[in-house]
């Protein structure tokens, strides 16, 4: 009796850990998803790069993930899917095509990166485990966003994709 008790503390203790925010990190709740994200980090590197990264956009009458298929309109049973396949978009397409000649803003958008990859990979464990279920919307407003990037050069949309990244960061806190 006392090994059960022993046990049901330490799993309730690690499950506690595990969503437990550490410092600086904010717990998001993609639908039955939740995961812990450094927020504060990001925001941090994206605001030191802004500036830079904008001022390469050539397009600027041009949104990838803004109106009129905003991600303000997502339903929250679709935001874990539409969260799980921007956190791709961004590792797989966008972040590899983001390269200048300055080290500074390489070091800022590679730190960005990893924090990506990391919760593209909890995303991608919560995908796995049938908690992200994918709507008509959720993939409909990902096929345009994936269609404006995709209309644009490779090295355009991704500059233009991470100029962007702020609409995607206040998207995340404000659900």
């Amino acid at each position: 009796m006392k090994g059960c008790h022993l046990f049901l503390c330490l799993f309730s203790m690690s499950c506690w850990v595990d969503l437990t925010p550490t410092a600086g990190n904010k717990i998001f709740h993609f639908g039955a998803c939740r995961v812990s994200m450094s927020m504060t980090e990001i925001r941090a590197g994206f605001t030191a790069i802004k500036a830079n990264i904008q001022a390469r956009d050539p397009i600027r009458t041009l949104s990838i993930l803004s109106y009129p298929h905003s991600l303000h309109k997502v339903k929250s049973s679709d935001r874990c899917c539409i969260t799980h396949h921007l956190f791709n978009f961004y590792v797989d397409k966008v972040f590899k095509h983001c390269k200048t000649e300055d080290s500074f803003v390489n070091r800022k958008i590679s730190s960005i990166a990893n924090s990506f990859l990391s919760m593209k990979r909890k995303l991608g464990q919560c995908h796995e485990q049938d908690q992200c279920m994918c709507g008509q919307e959720s993939t409909e407003k990902f096929n345009q966003i994936l269609a404006n990037y995709e209309g644009l050069n490779v090295t355009s949309a991704a500059m233009k994709s991470l100029g962007e990244l702020d609409i995607l960061l206040d998207w995340m806190e404000k659900s």
